[in-house]
C-alpha cells in the first residue's frame, strides 16, 4: 500500500465520480500489429478521443470541481492543460486567463479562446512567471499543473481505468511533462499491484524531470524538444516528490523516436498524436528488448497537431 502520500488512492477514486463523463472511460485495447513488431503484448489507453483531444481534461475538471467561491482562474500552459481548464471553467462560469509562450501552438491557442479563456502570449518572461505575476497582481487563483495536487489525482483516474484489464500488467509506460499523469497513475496502479513497473517516459531534450527524479532534488535543464507538453525546464518540487518511491524508471526518447512513434501509430492504430502523446509508445519502441513477451501498457495521450504539423511529421 502507498502510505503517507500527497496524493491519495481514495480522493483517485473519488475523482472518478464528480470529473466529467466526457473524460472517462476512455478506450483500451491490445494493438496486435504494434505487439508483433515490437515482441511484446501492447495495451494502449487511447485519451485524444474527447473535446480537447488530451488526457488533461481530467485533472482539470477535478481541480475546478471544487474551487472556494468563484475565483478568477490563472494558469500557464504549453496548450492541453490549457485548453482542459478552459473547458473546466466555462461549464462552471468562472472567469479564466491563460499564459503561452510567444511560438505556442496555434491551434492550441485558438481552442483555448474557442472555450472562452483569456489567452495572453508571454513575451519577456516565460509564461509560467507572467502567470504568477498577473495572479499577484490581479487577486487572481494560480493553477500549477506539476503542483497542485488534484490535478495529479484526476490523471490517476487512467490508471483505475488501466487496472480493469483482466491481466496484470508487467510495465505501464506514461510520458512525463511535469509529473501529473505519472504520479496520479502511478498512485492508482501501485496501491493494487504494487509489482507493475510504473515508467516514465521524457524527451531527451528535456531532461530536467528525469535527472531530478534520479537525484532526489529538483535539477534545471534545457528545454530543446519539439514535444511542446513535455518541455519542463525546472521541475516544481512536489512534483519531484510525487514520483519518489512509485515510479520504477525513467526513459529518455529523442524527438526522432516520437515521430517514429507518432507514424506507427497513424498507420497501425489510425491515430494522430502530438509528440508529447506518442512519448510512451517512443519509450517502448526504443526500448523494447526490456519488454519482451512482458504485458505492457501504454497511455497515448494527446492529439493536437496543426494541419503543418500533420503534413510535415505524419506525411513525409
Amino acid at each position: 500500500m502507498i502510505r503517507n502520500r500527497r496524493i491519495s488512492p481514495d480522493r483517485i477514486a473519488h475523482a472518478a465520480t464528480v470529473i466529467d463523463p466526457v473524460f472517462l472511460n476512455s478506450p483500451q485495447f491490445e494493438a496486435e500489429s504494434l505487439g508483433k513488431r515490437l515482441a511484446c503484448r501492447i495495451i494502449v489507453k487511447v485519451e485524444t478521443l474527447n473535446p480537447i483531444r488530451s488526457f488533461k481534461g481530467r485533472g482539470a475538471e477535478y481541480l475546478v470541481s471544487s474551487p472556494l467561491g468563484k475565483p478568477d482562474l490563472v494558469c500557464s500552459t504549453a496548450g492541453n492543460f490549457g485548453q482542459g481548464m478552459a473547458y473546466a471553467a466555462r461549464k462552471r462560469g468562472l472567469p479564466i486567463t491563460i499564459f503561452v509562450a510567444a511560438d505556442a501552438n496555434p491551434l492550441k491557442v485558438e481552442r483555448m479562446r474557442a472555450l472562452g479563456a483569456d489567452v495572453r502570449f508571454a513575451r519577456s518572461v516565460d509564461e509560467a512567471t507572467a502567470a504568477k505575476a498577473f495572479a499577484n497582481e490581479n487577486g487572481g487563483l494560480l493553477v500549477e499543473d506539476g503542483r497542485d495536487v488534484a490535478i495529479a489525482e484526476g490523471a490517476g483516474t487512467i490508471g483505475l481505468e488501466l487496472l480493469r484489464w483482466p491481466e496484470r500488467f508487467d510495465a505501464i509506460l506514461v510520458p512525463l511533462g511535469d509529473g501529473s499523469l505519472l504520479a496520479g497513475v502511478s498512485c492508482a496502479v501501485k496501491a493494487s499491484h504494487p509489482s507493475t513497473q510504473m515508467i516514465g517516459v521524457c524527451a531527451a531534450g528535456s531532461p530536467a524531470m528525469e535527472r531530478s527524479w534520479r537525484l532526489g532534488r529538483v535539477q534545471e535543464d534545457r528545454a530543446d524538444t519539439i514535444a511542446d507538453g513535455l518541455a519542463v525546464s525546472r521541475p516544481h518540487p512536489e512534483a519531484v516528490a510525487d514520483l519518489t518511491g512509485l515510479v520504477d524508471d525513467i526513459i529518455l526518447a529523442e524527438d526522432g523516436e516520437m515521430l517514429e512513434a507518432m507514424r506507427f501509430a497513424h498507420q497501425e492504430l489510425g491515430l494522430v498524436l502530438e509528440p508529447s502523446g506518442a512519448a510512451g509508445l517512443a519509450g517502448l519502441i526504443c526500448s523494447h528488448e526490456r519488454f519482451h513477451d512482458q504485458l505492457v501498457g501504454v497511455i497515448l495521450t494527446g492529439g493536437n497537431l496543426t494541419a503543418e504539423q500533420i503534413r510535415k511529421w505524419l506525411m513525409a
